[in-house]
Parts: C-alpha cells; structure tokens; sequence
C-alpha cells in the first residue's frame, strides 16, 4: 500500500490544574477517510478515558475551532471575539484539513480540560508497514510516558540509559490558554461592508464579517443581517445571533432596537411601527455634520430617501429637481440638525474599551478641558487608530440616528 496516512503525534500536556512532564505521547496513523470524531474517539481510547460524556474540541493554528454541531452553534453566537464559523467533527477528514507539519490542540472534558498538543509528521506512512493491519479509524503505533507507558519510556527519545531531559522553565503556552499567540484581529473593510449590502449580495456581506472583529461595527453590519437572512437564512442565523448578543451585551446608542428588530426577523415577527428603509449613515451626517454645511434636511417617508436641506430650493438645485415637502407633508419628517454634542462621549466611550491601559489613560487625558477634539484626533491618528475610531463613531452616530426614528414611530427596514 502507498504512504499516503498521516503520521500524527499526540502529547499530553495536562489536565486538572496539574501539569505533566515528560509529555506522554502516542504516534497515530490517520487515514484519509477519518474524520475528527474518529482521531477524538482514538485519542481517548490510547489515553485511557471510559467516561466519554464530556466536550471535545480541537483548536487549529488559525483559530479555527472543531467541534460538535450543538457546542459549535453555541461558540459562533459567543459575545466576543472575531466571528467564527465552526466545523464539525463528525463530518471534516482530518487528511483534507491539515498539512503535513501542521501543529494544533486538541482539549477533552472542557471542565478538567485535559489539554494535548497535535503534530503533523513531515512525512506520510503506510499503515500496514507500522502496524500490520489497515484499521478502521486512527490507532497509535508508538508511544510513550505512564499511562502507563507498555514498554515503560518516559519521553519520545528513552533508550533506558539516558537521562530525562530537562524541564523547560516556562509550561508551554497552552496550559495558559495563551496558544495561538493573539494577533490583532482586524474589523470588516466598511466599503466592501457596504457594497455587499448594496448589491444585496449575502455571499459577500457574509464573507465581510467572518473572521473579523466588529464589536465597533455593529450598528453597519447589522444594517445587512436582513438581506443575508432572507438570502442565505441557514448560515447567517448563527452570524445574525452572535450580533444580538453582542448588541445586548455592548448596549451603545440603538443598540437595543437593533437588536429587537433582528430577533424580530429571526422568528419571522413583522417590526412595530412604521417601516421605511432609510440610509442610516447619510441620515446620521444630515443629523450630526458640520454645523456650517449642514442646516438640516428631509426624509421621504415614501421612498427612505435623505436630502439635505437645500434641496426645497429651486435656486440650488434647479426647478426639476427640487422637493415640494409642502404639497405632501405628511410625507416628508424634518431633520434639524442636532450637532456633534455627543462626541465628547462617543470619544469617552472610544477610550473606555481601550485594553491597553497606558493607551486608554492617554485618551482619557486628552479628552480633559479646552482643544479636546483636536488633542484626541491627534492621538488616535498617531497612534495608528484613526480605522477604529472612524468605524466607532459611525457606529455610534449611526445607532443615535436609529433612535431618532424610533422617537418619531419609524422601525427601520
């Protein structure tokens, strides 16, 4: 038979608050008809579990998660962190998922957590050479460490004379929690957001979110959630349930009206009020531009449309395509322009969810007393934030926006 099964070395690294050294490990041979349930089942069984009641969840490099349908749908409605979309166990190979060399964890019973750290071999194996046999699911051909150990070796290179080598200093990273190393995850590209939504293309507006982090953008990625339920239902439920959560739990300017309205959709209930679908973001720049561009403006309650103010001037605009909001008026609300007198709390807010603490100080300082706007652009800017503070504030004026419509009966659609 070809080489063509993986050679897969599994050690554990601990579990139960205790950390194990040396490492036991076992070597599987993985086919490539086997699915992650059959490497899960076949490393509980060399690792010696009878109680199988418990999670397994394997982690990838990337942040991919693997795992059971149900624990699955409940990660990718989780409250922080990137979007995800989970895989299922029962059904990826293992073979089709990993490349040679590739390293990734493995955890059974996530209240004990016994933690095992996953190697791919550079090089693939025929299984009737290492083990005699073609197996059914993955089964170890070598091993090593008290599980007990069958031939009583406590790390991969015992020969019975040389000595245990020496414990690292530090565990390794995974006891921690700490494994993949944290990158910065980076929020969803707003033009292509938008452009997505536009062209109600649920394809695209999904690919837009996943793997992004949008807790700074939820009032915009929200705005889609509709379209991709009506189009693509089965795979945005669990996007479209993530973003109530984090919604409810962020609880920002609109936020739980928006959040209202998508669970509304979920269970197929009609809005209250009346619907109009309305460009946020441009009525949100009527509402809070300049105060010296800006004196106002008019939405068609008909149409959603915003205009600004001087287009009721034929003067401006031309006699064609000026508005009439007299000969209709009760189909035209008026927009006075508010001003930005809640920047200084959006900027608060900015520097509030800041981790970094130094960072957030900085912010906080910045926003004390005369030239605070300035003072804050500049530090946002030179601290390479200028990305995040855009998508934040727009968020922000965005969803204040959504509860002007709400005080004057209008549920956006």
């Amino acid at each position: 038979m070809a080489r063509t099964w993986l050679s897969l070395t599994v050690e554990l690294l601990g579990g139960r608050g205790e950390e194990l050294w040396p490492w036991p490990g076992r070597i599987f041979a993985v086919g490539p008809s086997h699915t992650f349930m059959d490497l899960a089942n076949a490393i509980n069984d060399a690792f010696a579990r009878w109680d199988r009641s418990h999670l397994s969840v394997f982690t990838l490099a990337d942040g991919r998660v693997i795992t059971d349908e149900e624990t699955g749908a409940e990660m990718a409605g989780s409250i922080g962190g990137p979007i995800i979309v989970p895989i299922d166990l029962a059904v990826a190979k293992v073979a089709r998922t990993l490349e040679p060399g590739a390293e990734f964890q493995f955890t059974f019973d996530l209240g004990d957590s016994w933690m095992h750290r996953c190697v791919v071999g550079e090089m693939k194996v025929d299984p009737l050479e290492v083990l005699g046999i073609r197996p059914d699911g993955p089964l170890p051909y070598w091993g090593w460490g008290s599980i007990p150990d069958q031939y009583g070796r406590g790390w991969a290179a015992d020969d019975g004379e040389s000595r245990a080598p020496r414990k690292p200093s530090r565990p390794h990273p995974m006891q921690f929690h700490s494994w993949p190393g944290r990158v910065q995850v980076p929020g969803p590209d707003l033009s292509e957001l938008r452009a997505a939504i536009a062209a109600a293309d649920a394809a695209r507006f999904l690919a837009a979110v996943t793997g992004r982090d949008i807790d700074d953008a939820l009032q915009q990625v929200g705005a889609g959630m509709p379209m991709a339920l009506e189009h693509r239902r089965r795979e945005a439920e669990p996007v479209a349930l993530s973003v109530i959560n984090r919604l409810t739990w962020r609880g920002g300017p609109g936020d739980r009206l928006l959040a209202e309205d998508l669970l509304a959709g979920l269970r197929g209930e009609p809005l209250t009020g009346r619907v109009v679908r309305v460009d946020l973001d441009m009525l949100s720049t009527v509402l809070e531009g300049d105060p010296d561009l800006s004196a106002g403006g008019y939405l068609d309650l008909r149409t959603g449309q915003v205009y600004d103010a001087s287009a009721t001037d034929p003067m401006m605009v031309g006699d064609d395509a000026a508005i009439d909001v007299e000969q209709e008026p009760e189909r035209w609300l008026r927009l006075h322009h508010t001003g930005s007198r809640d920047g200084w709390r959006d900027m608060a807010a900015f520097a509030e969810r800041q981790h970094d603490a130094a960072l957030r100080e900085r912010l906080e300082r910045a926003i004390e007393g005369n030239g605070a706007f300035s003072r804050f652009r500049d530090l946002v800017h030179n601290g390479n934030l200028g990305e995040q503070w855009y998508a934040f504030s727009t968020d922000r004026r965005i969803g204040r926006s959504r509860e002007f419509l709400a005080d004057n009966g209008i549920r956006v659609g």
